[in-house]
């Protein structure tokens, strides 16, 4: 009975932590015509603070969790949590855009220890039921405070002005002394592979840079297709030289994997692009930040199910076609809020997020378990940290589409477009399905 009263205080913690990371995000997305009103941007110009922070949190995830396994999980946690609150505090005294964008850098690059080094907390310290009590937990704790994300960035913002939401996260810099002593300080001295990650987060910031260029003129554009050009075959090299690095060969080699990762990078790109369009497009209808936050009430109520609704769906699916199922919703969300846009109706853009959070409710676990049951359980560690981080990587690109296409098009073409993404993702998992089919 102690254990598990033990196991669901620092459930709790780590979720409520998971959950202020998250706010980095789903907060400052309702502040975003404030903040490009204060600096004197463009909607393509203030994406780049959510764009920025999804590539950040996509590439650093991975890095954090082999710092774990070299180093144990107090100091790397200690590290991107005490990051998280500096810059977010940076953040919030930006002066100009450009600080503004490099706190958000700093950010990102901190936030991305809390998702992969909470569930690990809870891996290394319980086992068996306990440990899946405490996981469940977790991510419920997380959902519930993510989800209120908009609404709390509204109300603060109505209060003390954008600058307290960017502030935020700093909070959780309060959680860590409570959770102290469930730290685990040993790792196993694995190598941690600094140049492999630091030619994957070139790579994929040459993709993000390229597909918001129409936004940031030609320097953005040469820039992100040379990091592209250059990136794409140095990862391939730096794979052939360093099997066993950060993109194990094993893994980026696995079929399932990849295409599993890809399909799935469909849904969070759904999401960011999102947080960037239905609050540019009210804020454009006169709202105000909190006006928009109790816009999106009903997509917290959705963020509170969805996890419920996802285990009893991807078992009756499987992973694959659960996956599909998540990519088809998206899409359709990306549709909607397109007919939202172009209308300016909040009730349809309303409709779009609670679908694309039901979506992303439904794909991550699916990822996971696709991603599991693919991989040797001597891989299995590194090979959910790499489709984790393609997974988030395109939650930059689809803040991208919308702040750099977006402004050449208009957004509801940017978010039509960027429906065919989810679409692609589903039939790069056909082949996968047809083999499920023929196995079984």
């Amino acid at each position: 009975m102690g254990e598990r009263t033990g196991a669901g205080r620092v459930a709790a913690l780590v979720g409520l932590l998971f959950g202020l990371a998250g706010m980095g995000s789903a907060a400052v997305a309702v502040t975003l015509p404030a903040i490009a009103e204060d600096l004197d941007l463009t909607t393509g110009g203030v994406s780049w603070v959510i764009s920025l922070y999804a590539l950040m949190l996509a590439v650093a995830t991975a890095v954090y969790g082999r710092a774990a396994d070299l180093a144990g999980i107090r100091l790397p946690l200690l590290v991107g949590v005490g990051l998280m609150a500096g810059s977010a505090l940076l953040g919030c005294l930006a002066p100009s855009i450009e600080v503004l964008l490099a706190a958000r850098v700093l950010q990102g690059t901190g936030a991305a220890a809390v998702p992969v080094l909470g569930m690990a907390i809870v891996s290394a310290r319980y086992d068996g039921a306990v440990r899946t009590t405490a996981l469940g937990q977790v991510a419920g704790t997380a959902a519930a405070v993510s989800a209120l994300g908009p609404l709390a960035g509204g109300l603060v913002a109505d209060l003390a002005g954008w600058r307290a939401v960017v502030a935020l996260p700093a909070l959780g810099l309060l959680l860590v002394p409570a959770l102290w002593r469930a730290l685990p300080t040993q790792g196993t001295g694995a190598r941690l592979d600094l140049l492999g990650a630091g030619l994957v987060a070139g790579t994929a910031a040459g993709l993000v840079l390229l597909v918001q260029s129409p936004a940031s003129g030609v320097v953005v554009a040469t820039a992100g297709a040379l990091l592209l050009a250059l990136g794409i075959p140095a990862v391939a090299a730096w794979v052939h030289r360093r099997p066993e690095g950060f993109l194990p060969r094993r893994v980026v080699r696995e079929p399932v994997v990849v295409r599993s990762a890809l399909a799935a990078s469909a849904v969070p790109a759904a999401w960011f692009a999102l947080l960037i369009a239905v609050p540019a497009v009210l804020a454009a209808r006169g709202w105000t930040p909190l006006q928009v936050g109790l816009a999106l009430v009903p997509s917290a109520l959705t963020g509170f199910l969805a996890p419920r609704l996802a285990g009893p769906l991807l078992a009756r699916l499987g992973p694959a076609r659960s996956l599909v199922t998540s990519d088809a919703t998206a899409a359709l969300a990306l549709v909607v809020a397109a007919l939202g846009a172009a209308r300016g109706s909040a009730a349809i853009l309303v409709t779009a997020v609670v679908l694309v959070t039901l979506a992303f409710g439904l794909g991550q676990p699916a990822l996971m378990a696709a991603v599991g049951d693919a991989v040797p359980p001597d891989v299995r560690g590194v090979a959910l940290g790499i489709a984790t981080l393609v997974f988030l990587v395109g939650g930059g690109v689809g803040s991208a589409v919308v702040g750099g296409i977006g402004e050449a098009l208009g957004v509801d073409r940017s978010l039509l477009l960027l429906a065919a993404l989810p679409l692609l993702g589903s039939l790069a998992l056909v082949s996968t399905i047809r083999a499920a089919r023929v196995a079984s």
